[in-house]
């Protein structure tokens, strides 16, 4: 199988490549602006190509054409770029993105999407449901949910293109993946970060960890391995079990408020003896939404997923708890921060 993997350098996508290439005979082709994460891979079935997706439609088009399966994983995913850089985050989440998706009908290619746990904004039910749950954004002037509406607009393009010329496809939508690479420490120095990223750097910074709206707030989150292993059964496509299907790729029995991961991420830090000085001086404080991230924030109460389509279907299903996650995601961060790497 030839596999096609755009912003492969990034969080998902370097993780894909490694799986694939040691698990797999498939053929990856992987795309993006940087190779960071996928610097040290040498591989007879990987090739890099560095480039900007809004200016190589010429090579995008030829690479399409050439592979089996596409995954575009390019996109913006953190929320104060949502909130700082909103145009930006709609010109490549669903511009650039869409372009892909047509190249992908033109040429009869399959397209496994990443959608996100976001689209379901604030919809009232409990469990979030991929084909029955309502996706609920707020008013115009949150710029919070542009991220939200350019990854559901999207899904409903690709659907629509699915009906009206047969394209093959599958979405999926990750809640709260956790691990190595998901932010870098320079987004967290300049407050970028996601949550896990964010209150580990304040940590070995003797910041305090800043809880927005207190941290009330309730996701599942979800390990990387756990997640890379759903990931390879959607693109194995056994006995064609993930066309047109939509999957939340999550884990409802890991879903804590973002103080509950605060507290975890303290507790996992005194374990290490080199980051235990810092976590017994950790501090924790709260701070209104719109201080943190400006009047245009809202944001979503609590996610929880149903992974029963995905359990159904192939047999999936998350493995991996909290502590666990955060204690092997610290782990992975030790050779950097021995070596003062965390700027």
């Amino acid at each position: 199988m030839n596999v096609l993997i755009l912003g492969a350098d990034g969080f998902i996508g370097s993780h894909l490549v490694e799986r694939i290439l040691k698990e797999t005979d498939w053929k990856v082709t992987a795309f993006d602006q940087n190779k960071i994460n996928l610097k040290k891979i040498k591989h007879p079935n990987f090739t890099f190509k560095k480039g900007d997706v809004f200016k190589a439609d010429r090579w995008l088009d030829k690479q399409v054409q050439w592979c089996d399966v596409v995954l575009p994983l390019v996109g913006v995913a953190k929320p104060m770029y949502y909130i700082k850089k909103p145009v930006w985050t709609f010109e490549l989440d669903f511009e650039q993105n869409l372009k892909i998706v047509k190249m992908c009908v033109k040429y009869k290619k399959r397209v496994i999407f990443p959608s996100t746990s976001e689209v379901y904004g604030m919809s009232p039910d409990k469990i979030l449901k991929e084909d029955s749950s309502p996706l609920m954004l707020g008013p115009i002037n949150k710029m919070r949910w542009i991220y939200s509406c350019g990854k559901q607009m999207m899904d409903r393009v690709i659907t629509a293109y699915a009906q009206e010329y047969g394209l093959r496809y599958t979405l999926f939508r990750p809640f709260n993946w956790v691990g190595t690479r998901l932010d870098t420490f320079e987004d967290a120095k300049e407050r970028y970060a996601r949550s896990i990223t964010q209150m580990f750097y304040d940590v070995v910074k003797e910041q305090p960890i800043v809880l927005v709206n207190g941290g009330d707030q309730r996701r599942s989150f979800t390990y990387i391995d756990d997640a890379l292993k759903a990931l390879l059964l959607i693109i194995a496509n056994d006995n064609e079990k993930t066309n047109g299907q939509i999957f939340n790729i999550g884990a409802p029995d890991n879903n804590h408020s973002i103080k509950e991961l605060a507290n975890t991420i303290v507790e996992v830090m005194k374990e290490f003896k080199e980051y235990k000085p810092f976590a017994d001086k950790a501090q924790i404080t709260v701070q209104p939404a719109a201080q943190y991230y400006g009047s245009t924030y809202e944001d979503a109460s609590d996610r929880r997923p149903s992974v029963e389509n995905i359990f159904n279907r192939l047999g999936w299903k998350p493995e991996t708890n909290l502590k666990d996650m955060v204690r092997k995601t610290f782990a992975a961060y030790l050779p950097a921060f021995k070596k003062g790497k965390l700027k």
